[in-house]
C-alpha cells in the first residue's frame, strides 16, 4: 500500500486521525523528501483574494512555490483558495485548460460538496494521474448554509444574510474532502520523467 503524506497541515486536522503520514508547523514540511505522492495544503493568506490585509510570517509565502515542486516531484495534489495568485506565479494551468508539461492540471471544485458548512470554492492541482482517473465528486447544487465572509455589508435580517463559519471551520478540511484528497493522491505516481 502506498503511504500518503499530507503537508502543511493543521495542529489539529482531521489529517491526523487518519491513516496518513501528516507534516504540520512543528514538524516542518518543507523537510519531507519523499517519496511517496502528497496531499499539499501550504498558507495560502498571501496568495488569496484578502492578500492585501494578510500578514504572513517570513517565508511563509515561499511554501506554497515549494509545495508545487513536491506535488510534481512526489505526484499527488496541491489545494488553495479558488483564482490564488499562486497559479500565474508559479504556471500552474488554469482549471479547464490543458495540462502543463509535468502533466499536472486544475481542478475547480467547492469544499460544500463534501460537507463544508459554506461555499468555499478551491482549485487543486493535480499531478501523477490523468483526469479520467480522478475519483467521482459529489457535486451538490444546493445553497450552503453559511458563508466565509459577510464582507459585502449584509448583516443580520437583511435577505441574502447568512452565518459566518468560524476561523478553525474556514482553515479546516471536512472529513469527507479530506478522505476524496486522499483518494486522489493515491492514484497519483511518482514523476520520473519531467
Amino acid at each position: 500500500m502506498i503511504q500518503i503524506t499530507i503537508l502543511f497541515v493543521r495542529t489539529d486536522s482531521i489529517y491526523k486521525t487518519m491513516a496518513v503520514e501528516c507534516w504540520d508547523a512543528e514538524r516542518d514540511a518543507t523537510q519531507y523528501q519523499g517519496p511517496g505522492p502528497i496531499v499539499a495544503h501550504p498558507p495560502c493568506r498571501a496568495w488569496g483574494c484578502l492578500r492585501k490585509f494578510a500578514r504572513p510570517r517570513p517565508g511563509e509565502k515561499g511554501l506554497a512555490l515549494w509545495a508545487v515542486d513536491k506535488v510534481r516531484e512526489c505526484g499527488g495534489v496541491l489545494e488553495h483558495p479558488c483564482g490564488s495568485r499562486l497559479w500565474p506565479e508559479a504556471g500552474l494551468p488554469r482549471p479547464g485548460k490543458d495540462g502543463d508539461q509535468f502533466g499536472g492540471f486544475t481542478l475547480d471544485v467547492d469544499q460544500h460538496w463534501w460537507g463544508h458548512r459554506a461555499q468555499k470554492r478551491t482549485w487543486l492541482y493535480v499531478c501523477g494521474c490523468k483526469r479520467n482517473e480522478i475519483p467521482s465528486m459529489p457535486i451538490r447544487i444546493t445553497q450552503a448554509p453559511c458563508v466565509i465572509t459577510n464582507m459585502h455589508g449584509l448583516r443580520s435580517g437583511m435577505t441574502g444574510y447568512r452565518k459566518e463559519v468560524t476561523k478553525r471551520e474556514r482553515e479546516a478540511t471536512p472529513k469527507e474532502f479530506a478522505e476524496w484528497l486522499i483518494e486522489v493522491a493515491s492514484r497519483c505516481s511518482r514523476k520520473t520523467e519531467k
